[in-house]
């Protein structure tokens, strides 16, 4: 058998002045790997990977053959994230390697996207009783040696609407709260459809209305990637936004927690609805004065697990609500997520300029074209505006057009009050 090993060289050697200097392939410091070592809980760790990679390669609205497969790995100061959106996009993953999850030293920071292809997935699903399971991850490949192979996977360009998708799910997700804790049996006895569910004795209950306190269970059958990691789990939460008696269908985090590894499933509110259509960060991307504090912050980044936003604002010298719109604005980059459980923002890069999301959306598009032609005609008292053929009522955010009588608000602002907004900004 031929084994190729590849170096790659930080330069050319050469005889100069000071004598023959001989090039290497880098040390830890130049060329490095993120992380070497083992995952603690190498049977949980695996059905944990293999979730992630299952909600990659599925599509739960209109499902057809296996989608992309194409997991984000990303080395923080302490732990390994793992995340996925599903192919429909209406499905977030992501696996928490903790530090009592990891033997071994993380050595530099950093993220990539790799293909998750069948021989790996067949090689986790061997994983049984102490087998050890080994990731060696850097910033072209993830590496995977199990008892019986050891199996690279390189990195791959990342789906372009994931980008859209990571923007939209750490807007929505930062307004969560814990709702309730429920229970394996109550994960396995959910039915399809948009439901509702309400705290009851130490688990919950379903119920066919919204009511304050409730969460909202958008289509139980996108939560059966976490059924194989459920043995393992010392509790399950659910988080999710305020609920009131009028409430449309809502997004919803479900947690689940080993005490070393967190796998968690985050629901678009509807299953034909994915998170790269949701309008949550169309605000955010609208600002200017935020892009100058997002340049700032992101300067002032580090990788710890939880970004610490009081220090940031006393660093940066700005308000803590400065600090949150320009976390916002970095977010719609994939600069960073939100992490439910800490209650806080963590640090990632994605191989995305900051300005990919806005020049993809076309609302947003639509907004600054309407604002250019100069379309938008304020009322003099301020209350309402003429955009092109359509009224809006600033106060109220609505508007007379298509896009707002179907979605009411529920799917982001449309086109107009987008131009509306742009309009009255100082």
């Amino acid at each position: 058998m031929t084994v190729v090993q590849a170096y790659r060289y930080l330069g050319s050697s050469g005889l100069g002045e000071a004598g023959l200097a001989l090039q290497t392939s880098g040390g830890p410091a130049a060329n490095p790997r993120f992380f070497t070592g083992f995952l603690t809980t190498p049977q949980a760790a695996a059905a944990g990977l293999l979730a992630v990679a299952e909600v990659a390669r599925t599509r739960y609205f209109q499902p057809v053959r296996a989608a992309s497969l194409d997991p984000v790995v990303t080395a923080g100061s302490d732990r390994l994230r793992f995340e996925s959106f599903s192919g429909c996009c209406g499905v977030y993953a992501r696996l928490d390697a903790l530090p009592d999850g990891l033997d071994g030293e993380i050595v530099a920071h950093g993220t990539t996207n790799v293909d998750v292809n069948d021989p790996l997935r067949a090689s986790l699903a061997r994983i049984s009783g102490l087998d050890p399971l080994r990731l060696s991850v850097g910033p072209d490949d993830l590496t995977v040696s199990t008892m019986d192979a050891t199996i690279v996977e390189k990195k791959v360009p990342l789906p372009p609407r994931w980008l859209r998708g990571f923007a939209e799910v750490q807007v929505l997700s930062a307004g969560f709260e814990q709702r309730g804790v429920a229970t394996a049996d109550f994960l396995r006895r959910l039915p399809k459809g948009v439901l509702w569910a309400i705290p009851a004795g130490r688990g919950l209950r379903l119920t066919s209305r919204p009511v304050p306190g409730a969460i909202c269970v958008p289509d139980g059958s996108r939560l059966a990637a976490l059924r194989g990691m459920l043995r393992f789990a010392r509790s399950l939460k659910v988080y999710g936004p305020p609920v009131t008696t009028g409430s449309g269908p809502l997004p919803s985090t479900w947690e689940l927690d080993t005490g070393v590894l967190r796998l968690s499933l985050t629901l678009s509110p509807e299953p034909y609805r994915g998170f790269s259509g949701e309008g949550a960060a169309l605000t955010a991307l609208s600002g200017d004065e935020v892009v100058d504090d997002a340049e700032l912050i992101s300067a002032l980044l580090s990788w710890d697990p939880a970004i610490d936003v009081a220090g940031l604002a006393a660093s940066a010298g700005l308000t803590a609500e400065r600090v949150l719109g320009a976390l916002a604005q970095l977010g719609t980059a994939g600069r960073v997520g939100y992490d439910v459980h800490e209650g806080a923002y963590f640090h990632r890069v994605m191989p995305y300029d900051a300005g990919r999301a806005e020049r993809d959306n076309p609302r947003l598009i639509g907004a600054r074209a309407l604002v250019s032609s100069g379309l938008v005609k304020l009322d003099e008292d301020g209350r309402a505006a003429t955009v092109g053929d359509h009224r809006v009522r600033v106060a109220e955010s609505s508007c007379s057009c298509p896009w707002y009588a179907k979605h009411r608000g529920q799917r982001g602002p449309c086109k107009h009050v987008l131009a509306v907004q742009l309009e009255l900004r100082p």
